[in-house]
């Protein structure tokens, strides 16, 4: 499998603060890894640096063999890079059809994602096309802001908590389209979750950090599989 990301040596924070150290590993293609760790141990500022809007203090990031810690963010995006923050950041004064058509990218394979396959996606977007991102349910905001970060074509999509505060039966929703985007469609993403058994049951692999450092790496089943282990690592082995 090709590489895809490769982080090396990473040390990144907010001003002169640094919160991660040392931080390295590498992604396939097609690949999803599950980020975890307890609150406050870096996984957002990780995701945060690898879309630009961290101060990055040394080390190196690589899409594809092409660097991205000497581009502004604008151009992350530009080469590749899908983000869905934890505050979704949709457009709310415009309708679920014209938030998919305003930052619509075309894509060069032959499956890019157009509004239109994120409606097959998520059919209750289709339903409610025509309505304001105000008059969206928290978890239709949610499919929303995946399928903005969709129709940007990307090639790696990262993820910041999207099952936070949600209802279970959306959760189980988001569970299975992210599970299609990744697996079935071939998208490599990286997704920070509080839950880590259910990321890890449609995750490759994954990587815990704490304090700001890689604590664990491995594939998903050892975590998945071991919750003595996963428990030592989070401090409790935690399920949906």
């Amino acid at each position: 499998m090709a590489e895809l990301l490769k982080v090396q040596n990473l040390c990144a924070g907010y001003g002169e603060a640094v919160v991660l150290n040392e931080i390295g590993f590498s992604l396939g293609e097609g690949e999803n890894l599950a980020l975890l760790g307890r609150n406050g141990t870096g996984k957002t500022t990780l995701i945060n640096t690898l879309v630009g809007a961290t101060q990055q203090h040394a080390g190196q990031i690589f899409l594809g063999g092409q660097p991205l810690h000497t581009l502004p963010s604008h151009e992350r995006a530009a080469i590749g890079i899908g983000w869905v923050p934890q505050e979704r950041n949709i457009f709310k004064s415009l309708t679920v059809h014209e938030n998919l058509t305003a930052v619509e990218r075309p894509g060069r394979q032959s499956r890019a994602w157009t509004p239109e396959r994120v409606y097959e996606l998520f059919p209750r977007l289709a339903e409610r096309k025509t309505n304001l991102g105000t008059q969206l349910s928290g978890g239709e905001q949610q499919m929303l802001a995946v399928g903005r970060a969709l129709v940007l074509n990307p090639r790696l999509l990262l993820l910041d908590e999207p099952m936070e505060g949600l209802a279970p039966i959306i959760v189980e929703e988001l569970l299975r389209a992210i599970a299609r985007i990744t697996r079935e469609e071939g998208l490599s993403a990286i997704i920070v979750e509080q839950h880590p058994q259910a990321i890890l049951k449609i995750s490759h692999r994954a990587v815990v950090l704490d304090h700001g450092i890689v604590v664990h790496a491995s594939d998903a089943e050892t975590l998945r599989d071991n919750p003595e282990l996963l428990d030592s690592l989070l401090g409790v082995a935690r399920k949906l």
